[in-house]
């Protein structure tokens, strides 16, 4: 019997809502000021389409895809929290999303970098071991940024929903009854999230640096900015590896790490939050996946899922 074809289906938080992305459309939800749902449904660019045999290269193109609709649906996301007079142009959004970019290279790269020239010199570190000392650096920035980050009220909501996100998504590929009651009974926890990429990408910077070697302090700055697509690109194929292959044990174990990092940008969300990401997941379905999840039967799951939600990507 032919094993059944992955079915896609990834998102992202956003303010008061959810971006959801299927196989030909992408969607927004989100809850208005005046508590109503607003939904923006939109058709997918299919950039890596001619890419997708190629492996490396149909990461890079994957990453920007993802980069490009999920600033779309943030900004729009973001202008239905606010009065239609006070929304900002999308000139003005644009120029956010820039010093946003600029700020996320200057922070994880080239401060990590800086840091460990110096650093590697007064303790004489030489060789992989000063990769591993920049990995630890990067590391230990990223963490105290998520963890200071999630103080703040309202990403401590956007981490609310990027767990709903998740339930749902779960709650779909888990083939049950698609409802707020039924996904809030998974984990929030995706081996295909962003947090588990991004902590994929720390690590595999440290084997990709290393061959870099450490020339001057100019160039290294520089190598750690254009070695970005080639570090992406990996970082994808071991994500896509790790998903397709979740059976096998000692990919569970290697997971386990980025798994446990997104307790740090996951919150357990609210029903009327799950109902947002149904909302967005059922808007970006095909009439077939569609009809499917409506056919489900209506029979109850256990209280608790210990599984990691996954499928193949």
């Amino acid at each position: 019997m032919k094993k059944e074809a992955p079915r896609y289906m990834g998102g992202q938080a956003v303010m008061e809502g959810v971006m959801m992305r299927g196989l030909d459309r992408w969607a927004v939800a989100v809850r208005n000021l005046d508590g109503e749902v607003e939904v923006e449904v939109h058709d997918t660019p299919h950039w890596t389409e001619k890419w997708v045999h190629v492996p490396l290269v149909r990461g890079v193109i994957t990453l920007a895809e993802s980069l490009n609709l999920g600033f779309k649906a943030l900004a729009w996301s973001a202008d239905r929290q606010l009065p239609e007079e006070e929304r900002i142009s999308s000139k003005a959004m644009g120029w956010t999303m820039a010093i946003a970019m600029v700020f996320f290279l200057a922070v994880f790269l080239v401060l990590p970098a800086l840091g460990t020239s110096a650093l590697g010199d007064w303790l004489d570190v030489h060789g992989f071991e000063y990769h591993l000392l920049e990995g630890g650096i990067r590391m230990a920035i990223f963490l105290g940024y998520l963890g200071l980050i999630g103080l703040i009220p309202d990403i401590k909501r956007v981490f609310m929903y990027h767990g709903a996100e998740h339930k749902a998504i779960a709650a779909y590929e888990n083939n049950v009854e698609l409802t707020p009651e039924s996904a809030q009974r998974f984990t929030t926890e995706h081996v295909r999230c962003g947090t588990n990429f991004l902590l994929t990408v720390m690590v595999v910077t440290i084997f990709v640096y290393s061959f870099v070697g450490r020339p001057a302090l100019p160039l290294l700055v520089l190598s750690r900015i254009v070695l970005i697509p080639l570090v992406a690109g990996i970082a994808y194929e071991v994500i896509r590896y790790a998903a397709r292959h979740m059976d096998k044990g000692w990919v569970r174990f290697l997971m386990k790490p980025g798994l446990a990092l997104q307790k740090l940008t996951t919150r357990e969300p609210t029903l009327d939050q799950l109902e947002i990401a149904i909302t967005s997941l059922k808007a970006v379905m095909t009439a077939e996946q569609l009809a499917e999840v409506e056919a489900r039967p209506k029979a109850a799951i256990p209280a608790t899922s210990s599984r990691p939600t996954f499928s193949p990507a």
